[in-house]
């Protein structure tokens, strides 16, 4: 896929983006296994919706065919997908170098020197592993982590909560820590020199991200409201409540204990730290964070 931009805004009319070209794949896999489950659970809706859509099963074959070329850039000797065909020919200097007087460089560089540099805006080939976390191990996670976030300027409020949960997530908690600053005081200490012109709201759900999300570890699968809560060294405890098939849940975690509440509503699965339980409506249950952390 050719001449395309992908989430980092620093680089853009670039060839095969690994972001852009794995979520075209996400979605002939996503699309294809919708059709079969229309196809086998409402045969008659699926008959409508071909003739509607004059769609023909030969088309899958397509699709299929388009999967199996799609080119993913990856390099052997790091062992990570490129962000894109060339990202390697760039001059490799980490963000970590980068003068404070030049910072944020779009304010500093000129878009040529920007966009001919190494250095990214926002989460791109890690947006990715975000949203697709369940089809990378950790390990994977925590090569692509390593390599590309000390390259990643975070001069987007959509960056800093991404990296704050694929932290939290490799137990990285003072990283984790760090960059919830910045994503928490993102307009409070007008990193980005921009507050003149308006409110970043993206940070600020980034910021609801981070805790939920990143300390904690909070997740949905397979119908599972899952924690693993993971408390910062600056941090006594943490509490907040997220609504879940229609059920209050109020989660609190210090240094010594989780406790999970089923404060009103529908009796929920929950999994904390893989100790799975059915909580009730008015039910309370209490896990040691120290065994866990």
């Amino acid at each position: 896929m050719l001449g395309v931009t992908g989430p980092n805004e620093y680089e853009n009319n670039i060839n095969n983006n690994w972001y852009t070209n794995y979520g075209a794949l996400w979605c002939f896999r996503y699309t294809q296994e919708i059709i079969d489950l229309v196809k086998k659970e409402f045969p008659e809706h699926y008959k409508d919706i071909c003739k509607k859509t004059k769609f023909d099963e030969k088309e899958i074959e397509r699709w299929q065919d388009i999967q199996s070329r799609m080119y993913m850039p990856f390099d052997e000797s790091k062992n990570v997908f490129l962000q894109q065909e060339g990202f390697l020919d760039k001059e490799m200097i980490p963000a970590s170098e980068l003068p404070k007087e030049q910072r944020p460089i779009n304010q500093h560089w000129s878009w040529d020197r920007i966009l001919r540099s190494v250095y990214i805006k926002q989460a791109d080939t890690l947006q990715g592993f975000y949203f697709f976390e369940h089809e990378f191990s950790k390990e994977e996670l925590e090569r692509h982590f390593d390599f590309y976030e000390p390259y990643t300027v975070h001069e987007s409020s959509l960056s800093p909560c991404v990296h704050v949960i694929q932290a939290a997530a490799l137990n990285r908690p003072q990283k984790a820590y760090e960059l919830y600053l910045r994503t928490s005081r993102l307009d409070l200490d007008d990193y980005n020199n921009e507050v003149a012109e308006g409110l970043h709201i993206t940070s600020m759900a980034g910021t609801w991200m981070s805790v939920v999300k990143g300390f904690g570890g909070m997740r949905v699968e397979e119908g599972k409201l899952i924690f693993n809560p993971l408390l910062p060294d600056q941090w006594e405890s943490c509490k907040f409540n997220v609504f879940f098939r229609s059920a209050n849940i109020e989660i609190f975690f210090d240094k010594q204990k989780v406790v999970v509440n089923n404060l009103e509503g529908n009796t929920v699965p929950i999994i904390v730290y893989e100790k799975a339980t059915e909580l009730a409506e008015n039910q309370t249950f209490e896990i040691d964070y120290l065994k866990h952390s």
